[in-house]
């Protein structure tokens, strides 16, 4: 399915720093809180969560989160399966992407973890993914953030509100917010140095147990930190992700260290770790059309790639991007006699089907794979999407309908259902889907506009009237409750 993207420009590098460069003021290091405990006394989860929902909203409006359901998907996966051998684990964990050429990613209240498609760019296999986000994810478990931001009140003049409202400024406008946040915290650097260091040493520790115990290679975190500090040893810009976690030789040995303590075994690539990225490099990332098609050849020519299946998709997906639709698909149609329920394949072969408005067989396609996987987003977005371009809005909405009820956080079935409910003449649930997506990237003054378009449109549906009344309401408390942060 192709990508359809809401979001427009770039904040993620600040969002990171303004996460994990918090600097409480005047600890000496055997003042600081035990990490780990199970409660910061001052911030609670419902605090956190209700937070971290406001966040995810200004970053959709603002930073360009892919909406790509295979990625989405994929990276969903690899994450719940870290999240499963984590302790501590008392909030839903929400995994998304970037569109963003730089290695980093961040984690924020709620459970929310954002990765960079830069790091799929310069990661080798996805043991090193892996260990990125097992890092990420034991800040959340930890509430690394809350302990940082709990300390800085404690210990300066700053509010805990006041440090919220400067991350979120952070977010909206970053500039302006890192200078909110050095005013509002008067940072002491040394301080900052001594805490980030004992929360990073925890999430790499912890995160390593987390890495070995869902079955990835413990080599992967040391692997890929050596190959960050090689690259970037002697520039003058090294990237945010260094920026935000350091890297200094004695981590990267550290790393070496805890490795060492499990027994060696011989961890096999992933083949869709492999098809992620060659995706990423096609449809994501700074190579033009003829660039991501040499890319590919030559892998294919000089038998240079670790899957040559990733390969023979990555040259698919760049051919299908040039408008070499028969070739692609002749590429499409033999990876997928070798393997025929392959997600990644799926969409791409449905996409070739619309485009030569082959209806029918897509939907078929489809159809036939939902029966296996009925709760798959790749199938069941694909197949709303190829329902709607069929003409049949109506079998879209009931599909599109479960899926926002399973997952409020994904824009994507709120963009589709409007489409839907547009083509099939319903003109106020069109408007109320549209609000419901502006409300998740936090334009609540839109989505309360679009819901007066509703109601005007609702007068003989008394109860369609009454829920949208309702949801006003709910608009308008969301809107004051985040002018408020």
């Amino acid at each position: 399915m192709r990508n359809i993207n809401t979001v427009k420009s770039l904040v993620a590098g600040a969002l990171s720093f303004a996460l994990f460069s918090i600097a409480p003021q005047g600890f000496a290091n055997n003042d600081l809180p035990d990490l780990g405990t199970a409660a910061v006394n001052t911030f609670s989860l419902e605090k956190e969560s209700s937070y971290g929902d406001a966040y995810m909203r200004v970053i959709r409006s603002s930073a360009p989160v892919l909406n790509d359901p295979v990625l989405n998907q994929y990276i969903t996966e690899l994450g719940n399966r870290l999240v499963a051998h984590a302790t501590g684990v008392k909030t839903p964990f929400y995994f998304f992407l970037l569109r963003n050429d730089e290695i980093n990613a961040f984690a924020f209240f709620g459970g929310h973890v954002g990765v960079h498609t830069g790091l799929f760019l310069n990661a080798d296999n996805e043991s090193q993914i892996a260990s990125v986000l097992a890092h990420e994810i034991t800040h959340v478990t930890q509430r690394h953030l809350a302990r940082s931001l709990e300390a800085n009140a404690k210990s300066s003049t700053a509010t805990m509100a006041g440090l919220l409202g400067a991350i979120l400024l952070t977010i909206a406008a970053p500039q302006v917010g890192i200078a909110a946040l050095a005013t509002t915290q008067a940072l002491a650097t040394q301080a900052q140095i001594n805490y980030t260091r004992l929360h990073e040493q925890e999430a790499d520790r912890i995160g390593m147990k987390i890495l070995v115990e869902a079955g990835f290679d413990p080599e992967g975190a040391a692997d890929f930190f050596a190959k960050l500090a090689t690259r970037y040893r002697f520039t003058s810009k090294p990237p945010q992700m260094l920026l935000t976690h350091p890297l200094p030789e004695s981590r990267i040995s550290e790393a070496r260290n805890r490795a060492a303590q499990y027994p060696h075994r011989y961890i096999p690539d992933n083949l869709d770790f492999q098809l992620a990225k060659a995706r990423i490099q096609v449809r994501f990332s700074s190579y033009s059309e003829e660039a991501a098609t040499s890319l590919f050849e030559e892998q294919l020519d000089k038998n240079s790639y670790n899957f040559r299946q990733a390969a023979q998709y990555g040259l698919a997906l760049a051919l299908l991007r040039q408008k070499k639709a028969p070739q692609s698909e002749t590429i499409i149609d033999g990876l997928l006699k070798e393997d025929p329920h392959n997600l990644f394949y799926i969409d791409t072969k449905t996409d070739l089907l619309l485009e030569r408005q082959k209806f029918d067989q897509a939907i078929s396609l489809l159809e036939r794979e939902k029966r296996l996987k009925p709760t798959s987003q790749v199938i069941n977005l694909n197949l709303a999407n190829a329902y709607i371009e069929a003409g049949q809005p109506k079998k879209a909405i009931p599909l599109l309908e479960e899926m926002i009820f399973l997952d409020k956080q994904n824009q994507l079935p709120l963009l589709l259902l409007s489409d839907a409910y547009k083509k099939s003449g319903n003109k106020a649930m069109e408007h109320y889907a549209k609000a419901e997506s502006l409300a998740l990237a936090a334009d609540y003054a839109g989505a309360i506009d679009q819901l007066n378009f509703a109601y005007r449109l609702s007068e003989q549906n008394p109860l369609q009237l009454a829920r949208i009344e309702a949801r006003i309401r709910q608009f308008k408390q969301s809107k004051r409750a985040l002018e408020l942060l």
